[in-house]
């Protein structure tokens, strides 16, 4: 059930973030190119997004011993995870500049519209940009949602990995098309600090199931990697924040205290 829950929920949030950012394009796109060129570069997007996971799901668990891939696959997320992770500090620190919505609408806008008016039948740039930033930014979350339905090898955890993406799909982009502008207010930051840390529990989860760990908590165990993650987040964040406002360290030569 733990485990249920967090696969819906990971998948949902992840695919928030990258839905975010692939809406800011597409609005640029279709404010300064047109409606139609963009809908359809949307349209191929998620079809091009839905061949690959359609391809190489059902490859991956009927190639690939369950064992094996429950290991490649934690390691993996363990990797994604971390950059994630590595990001959201830095941006939680100061350390790098937070994802700035509204500042990339403007940037994007500005590009396009540096690219001139097409006088065409169709507007293949608006196609192409529109096309590359669901694609690109679906990517992340495709491989989201085959690691998590894949390590179970079971049809509901595709069915749950799938959904929690599907359910941010739609909610992200009725709210596009309601506002009209960039979500530049979702905690985009906060979000993938979560996202980072579900993704590191479970692939630590999963990649101990692998090489034949029986935890004793069952899927439970997932909630006490999420503290551990957390702490050392939490830790490291007040580390960083205290390094920043230390005094310098004057060296003196020749004398002492």
């Amino acid at each position: 059930m733990v485990k249920d829950i967090f696969i819906v929920l990971g998948s949902f949030l992840a695919c928030s973030v990258e839905m975010v950012e692939a809406l800011t394009i597409v609005l640029a796109v279709g404010i300064t190119r047109g409606w139609r060129s963009a809908l359809i570069g949307v349209g191929a997007g998620f079809v091009a997004l839905a061949v690959v996971v359609a391809a190489l799901g059902p490859a991956l668990v009927t190639f690939v011993p369950i064992d094996v891939l429950r290991v490649v696959i934690g390691a993996l997320l363990l990797i994604f995870g971390m950059q994630w992770l590595r990001k959201a500090l830095q941006r939680s620190t100061g350390l790098k500049a937070l994802h700035d919505e509204t500042l990339i609408y403007e940037r994007e806008v500005s590009e396009l519209r540096a690219a001139g008016v097409t006088t065409a039948e169709f507007d293949w740039t608006g196609f192409v940009v529109s096309f590359k930033g669901v694609f690109l930014e679906g990517l992340e979350v495709a491989f989201i949602v085959l690691t998590f339905g894949a390590n179970s090898g079971t049809s509901s955890s595709w069915a749950l990995s799938a959904t929690g993406a599907l359910l941010a799909f739609v909610i992200v982009g009725l709210v596009g098309l309601k506002v009209h502008r960039p979500l530049s207010q979702v905690p985009e930051n906060t979000i993938k600090f979560a996202v980072a840390l579900m993704l590191m529990s479970f692939g630590t989860f999963w990649g101990g199931e692998g090489v034949g760990v029986e935890w004793t908590l069952g899927d439970a165990t997932i909630l006490v990697f999420l503290a551990f993650y957390g702490l050392m987040a939490y830790a490291t964040i007040k580390l960083l924040n205290a390094r920043k406002v230390a005094p310098p360290v004057v060296a003196t030569v020749g004398g002492s205290e």
